[in-house]
């Protein structure tokens, strides 16, 4: 499937207000991303779950890893893999690539069930190395991944914090890949806080404030038809469906949320 991507022009000046800024640039392309056969493999094994399975449409996991470059002997580090949807890709991949996989999951339940999960099928998933955020090591990372989770980081005030550990424990080049609800640029920004949804421009000033570079942006996971106003946020819409059977066709014909796809660069 086509990516639509937006790649980064480096040193391209932005005037704004008189002002001449340096900040980079974008420039709309269609650039086609291919699929990595191991990533499409692993995307397509019979062991996934079929609920996760069904979500497809949505999160488009084989396009949204090959565009952050993922491979099966990279060190990859996701921040909370949770109920363990992107990590029935991605350890396996590790575990038949020779790479390693890295679960950021603080202790409870979805630390719980992540670890029931693994013990489910140890062979299959290999040695996933569940840790604190804190615990993997510097530089030991080629790609970090972050899916649907920094919303909640700026809702809880401690993005900057995270990111910087992200920063930390890349190597030099490596790749940090965002995928988050996105909120209009036009909209005002007190509703990052209680809706879900975030600007693009936030989530790169948490980036480029740790010390990333943008290096491109995808529209893979864009929903146009995800207007972001609904009044209970992001959560009115499938798989919560927080309004239960209210208006229940109509947000499931809406679809999962309109997302930013972002990949950022630790400059070597």
């Amino acid at each position: 499937m086509p990516l639509r991507t937006s790649l980064m022009l480096a040193g391209a000046l932005l005037l704004a207000g008189g002002l001449v800024s340096t900040a980079p640039a974008l420039a709309a392309t269609d650039a086609a991303v291919a699929v990595k056969p191991d990533i499409a493999a692993a995307v397509a094994a019979p062991t996934r779950t079929a609920s996760n399975v069904a979500r497809d449409k949505y999160r488009n996991p084989a396009e949204t890893l090959s565009f952050f470059g993922v491979s099966g002997d990279q060190t990859v580090v996701e921040y909370f893999p949770s109920g363990g949807w992107y990590l029935e890709i991605l350890a396996p991949l590790a575990a038949k690539g020779g790479g390693t996989y890295y679960g950021v999951q603080p202790g409870g339940q979805y630390r719980q069930a992540t670890q029931k999960l693994i013990d489910s099928n140890p062979s299959l998933y290999g040695e996933v190395k569940l840790v604190e955020l804190g615990e993997v090591p510097d530089g030991a990372a080629d790609t970090v991944l972050t899916f649907r989770n920094v919303h909640n980081m700026v809702m809880r005030g401690n993005g900057g914090e995270i990111f910087s550990h992200f920063f930390r424990m890349l190597k030099p080049g490596g790749v940090l890949g965002v995928v988050d609800h996105r909120l209009p640029e036009d909209r005002d920004s007190a509703v990052e806080k209680t809706s879900g949804y975030l600007k693009v421009s936030t989530v790169r000033k948490l980036a480029e404030d740790a010390g990333f570079v943008l290096e491109a942006s995808s529209e893979v996971n864009a929903n146009p038809r995800d207007t972001a106003d609904w009044a209970t946020g992001v959560w009115t819409l499938p798989p919560t469906l927080r309004n239960g059977e209210v208006d229940r066709d109509k947000y499931l014909a809406v679809g999962e949320s309109d997302r930013m796809t972002l990949r950022f660069r630790k400059p070597k």
